[in-house]
């Protein structure tokens, strides 16, 4: 599953001898209390007479005593919000059955029976957009992580693995189209009424389980397999949809056959679907044979879909597709173990998305994603390893840790055994445990046999929370550069002592005087301190550690500026010299922020950057693509992350003066980049992609320096657009704006794609997070415009989510855009808990704020703690949050 680039009740794994829990006492479920189920459920049929307003289900499930489980004369076949109107044990009526809150519970005399139970459920009424709900008048689910459960009553866990045969009826009029997991066996009329039968022949957990019925047309192809296996590919939208969905079915083919090379995976069905739903909590879901997609992961063209929107389709295409294996042919035994599907498949989509594009640049904006959303969650009241302990909520660790670090974890182990030796660990992994429910402890160990590794160690990174701290020193003696490493992993909730862990660091030593090196080297530091020494330097090498990001961690090094500003002009790894303008920035702007630099030293600084920025600009051996990655600043959120308590304020007024700095020495090679990026023509290569990201940096860096020159830039671009990325670009700038230009182009655009849910998603994300000054006073103008609604959570999170990651606004010292997202917070729980608890987060930073915020948001924290009936999804997020 995706989270939506940018996750009800207890995991029924664990035991637990009353589920009836108040919402503000959820269960702690620990992973260390893990038992096999004690039934296994080798068969489910499944029938669904379809409405919007009353489905009715009828289940019966072939149970038989599991040999490998302690025995038990009962099954709890978990149930939420359900209520059996007919329950059968082996054809016969029965009321030998009791309800343990949600769930029911059988006494089983025997070794196997078949359990029949018929339930009804009204999906127009649910809002959580979790079991089988309606949307726009069709029919869809979502079952991860416990959706199935409000379908039907089942043993709802991902170690019960059953093969589902599933049959449909409903209206033809308005269910034409009926589709579920598999392959479809047979189908029917009869009168007004049609059906459909299918069959997945592969063993799955609920979880994977999905259904689709509406009004939906498909744009077909096929794709032959590796071994000659022809599949029949659909993608499924709305009528209208059609035209922008080529790009999705390219992505899907190109998945397919990367997937065939780099990991030697083949589909194994005859048939494989894609639907496109307009209402959906995440990104997507890898359900075996029929992914539901969100449709902001689907549709593109270049009139509707920046270049980033293009990427991101072809990137959770690939990272559901690639779920097939790394996710449901080998499946999690329970939770705990998410990181194993999700770690290794968002590993997977990165490694595919940068060989369908630029290798640096989406290393480092993969990185730029790990820092924004991860490396706060480590350090804040949330942290969790990627292999979590405990919890109360599962769907609360649909996280940045276990996805996104869980994929850093893995690269390691990549980067330590080398390419070859990792695809046999892989080989391996599949080879072992193909059809089971799987732990991470068995991918490890696969990897740890099939590459020859010794990973003992290693383990420690999926039991510690925490981002390491990587102090550097190097110093030079006679002929030989000396270097001093020490790692510190902080201490983090429930925690407090860590130990050193393996980090494999890539590392070059500069010659000053000829930007050359003699090799690159890979060093793991795997105890708390270590030196290495390095001969044949008459002088002082520069240098370049951590190259290509090679591990999950702080570096903190004593290296000048001077220094930085050679790295910057003259690494040859990409992402170093990305980082080494980072690192320029960031000194800078926490000095300035601290009080620690006078006037001359604050204008000598911002110089400096200026000085290596336009280095940048000027050098012909950089693309484009990258040429913008490097002129890129810090975000607020990095720079916070960098300091022990953050003025939010000083912080924008400071990252501002220094664009505005730097846009003004370089203002006219910025505006030369500017003229020969509007030459380019549009196309979706890498010199058209590189030369719009220019044009929208060049523009970012004027309405800093001179906003007059910037608004007239960006209207004339915003006019002469004929794609996406640069309208956008252009209404980002003007956003931030004061001016006629600001009123008339947000009109203009609103008008021009009305109608189009996706586009005015940009429409809300684009005044939400923008830089005027009256960016509150704009979110609440929003909040009630007849286009807003709190009931899909696309349009929710355009305008709110782009409100809570837009510190001028978010942080306003007034408190007003905390009370904003309490308020949120509190409106939207019983409407859409998973959504509303992802919201929690932001104010939960508030440790990492100067004191008077702090006190604001904490304030609202407190606030939502106290309300009736809130969802266990937000206690745990507000509790955790609050905790000392």
């Amino acid at each position: 599953m995706d989270i939506a680039r940018t996750p009800s009740s207890p995991d029924g794994n664990i035991e637990m001898a009353d589920a009836a829990v108040e919402p503000h006492d959820p269960p702690e479920i620990r992973r260390e209390d893990y038992r096999p189920f004690p039934w296994m459920v080798p068969e489910t049929r499944l029938e669904f007479d379809l409405g919007l307003e009353s489905t009715r289900v009828r289940s019966r499930l072939t149970v038989a005593r599991n040999a490998k489980a302690d025995a038990s004369p009962t099954i709890r076949l978990n149930g939420d919000g359900l209520i059996p109107t007919s329950v059968k044990i082996d054809g016969e009526p029965t009321r030998a059955y009791t309800m343990d809150g949600d769930d029911l519970v059988l006494t089983l005399p025997g070794e196997a029976h078949e359990i029949a139970i018929e339930t009804e459920i009204d999906p127009s009424s649910n809002t959580q957009l979790m079991g089988l709900y309606a949307s726009n008048g069709m029919l869809c689910t979502q079952c991860e992580s416990e959706g199935f459960r409000r379908i039907t009553f089942f043993p709802d866990r991902p170690d019960v693995l059953s093969t589902f045969t599933v049959r449909m009826s409903g209206a033809k009029d308005q269910f034409p189209i009926l589709l579920c997991n598999g392959n479809r066996t047979d189908e029917g009329e009869d009168g007004d009424t049609h059906w459909a039968e299918w069959h997945d022949p592969w063993p799955k957990p609920s979880y994977l389980f999905a259904l689709v019925a509406g009004d939906l047309v498909a744009r077909s192809d096929s794709f032959t397999t590796m071994n000659g296996r022809e599949v029949e590919l659909n993608v499924w939208v709305r009528d209208g949809d059609l035209p922008r969905t080529e790009h999705a079915m390219e992505s899907l083919k190109r998945s397919m056959k990367w997937d065939e090379e780099a990991f030697g995976r083949e589909y194994d069905l005859d048939l494989f679907n894609i639907v496109a739903v307009s209402d959906f909590n995440m990104g997507a879901m890898e359900n075996k044979g029929l992914n539901v997609f969100n449709t902001k992961y689907v549709l593109a063209d270049p009139e509707t879909a920046t270049d980033g929107d293009f990427d991101a389709v072809e990137g959770v295409i690939g990272h559901e597709y690639f779920h097939n294996w790394s996710g449901n042919r080998i499946t999690c035994r329970d939770w705990f173990q998410l990181s194993l599907k999700e770690g290794f498949t968002v590993l997977r989509d990165q490694l595919f998305s940068q060989d369908m594009g630029s290798e640096p640049v989406k290393r480092i904006e993969d990185v730029r994603i790990l820092r924004l959303a991860q490396f706060p969650e480590d350090s804040g009241p949330l942290a969790h390893p990627i292999r979590p302990d405990s919890y109360r909520e599962i769907s609360n660790f649909y996280t940045a840790t276990v996805y996104n670090k869980g994929a850093e974890v893995i690269r390691m182990m990549r980067t330590m055994a080398g390419e070859e030796a990792f695809r046999k660990g892989t080989d391996l992994y599949f080879d072992r445990h193909d059809g089971e429910a799987a732990t991470c402890e068995d991918f490890v160990r696969s990897i740890e046999d099939g590459a020859g590794l010794d990973l003992k160690q290693f383990r420690l990174w999926y039991s510690q929370a925490g981002t390491p701290k990587v102090s550097v020193e190097l110093t030079h003696e006679g002929e030989e550069a000396v270097l001093k490493l020490r790692q510190t992993v902080p201490p983090t909730p429930g925690q407090p002592d860590k130990k050193p862990m393996p980090i494999p660091l890539k590392l070059a030593l500069f010659d000053q005087q000829t930007a050359s090196h003699s090799g690159e080297q890979l060093i793991v530091l795997d105890t708390e301190s270590a030196e290495h020494r390095f001969d044949g330097f008459a002088n002082k090498p520069v240098l370049s550690i951590n190259r290509g990001f090679s591990a999950p961690v702080t570096i903190d090094r004593a290296i000048d500026r001077e220094d930085l500003v050679f790295l910057a002009a003259s690494d040859d790894d990409p992402f170093a010299r990305y980082e080494a303008m980072q690192d320029l920035m960031v000194r800078h702007l926490v000095a300035a922020v601290a009080g620690k630099l006078s006037e001359e030293e604050r204008n000598r600084g911002g110089a400096s950057i200026a000085e290596a920025m336009g280095a940048i600009l000027a050098d012909p051996d950089i693309d484009d693509l990258m040429r913008g990655e490097l002129m890129s600043m810090p975000s607020q959120t990095y720079i916070t992350e960098q300091m022990e308590l953050a003025d939010p304020g000083l912080i924008h007024a400071e990252r501002e003066r220094l664009k505005a700095l730097v846009g003004s020495q370089l203002s006219e090679p910025l505006h030369r980049l500017y003229e020969r990026a509007e030459q380019v023509p549009f196309s979706l290569d890498a010199e058209a992609k590189g030369a719009r990201k220019l044009k929208t940096m060049v523009l970012a860096y004027a309405a800093a320096s001179d906003p007059e020159k910037a608004a007239e830039l960006a209207a004339h671009q915003y006019d002469r657009a004929d794609n996406m990325t640069d309208r956008q670009g252009a209404l980002m700038v003007l956003t931030g704006l004061e001016g006629v230009e600001r009123t008339n182009k947000l009109l203009d655009f609103y008008n021009r794609y009305e109608g189009n849910a996706l586009v005015i998603d940009k429409w809300f994300a684009l005044q939400a997070s923008s830089l005027h000054p009256k960016v509150v006073e704009h979110v609440k103008a929003l909040a009630d415009h007849p286009d807003f609604t709190l009931r899909n959570p696309n349009r929710v999170r355009s305008l709110y989510m782009a409100f809570a990651g837009n510190p001028q606004g978010f942080h306003a010292a007034s408190g007003e855009g905390y009370r904003m997202i309490g308020d949120l917070i509190l409106e939207l729980d019983p409407i859409n808990a998973q959504t509303a608890a992802r919201f929690v987060p932001p104010l939960g930073r508030w440790r990492k704020v100067e004191p008077q915020r702090a006190a604001l948001m904490r304030e609202q924290l407190e606030r939502i703690a106290k309300a009736e009936k809130l969802s266990r999804d937000t206690y745990e997020q507000v509790s955790r949050s609050l905790a000392d």
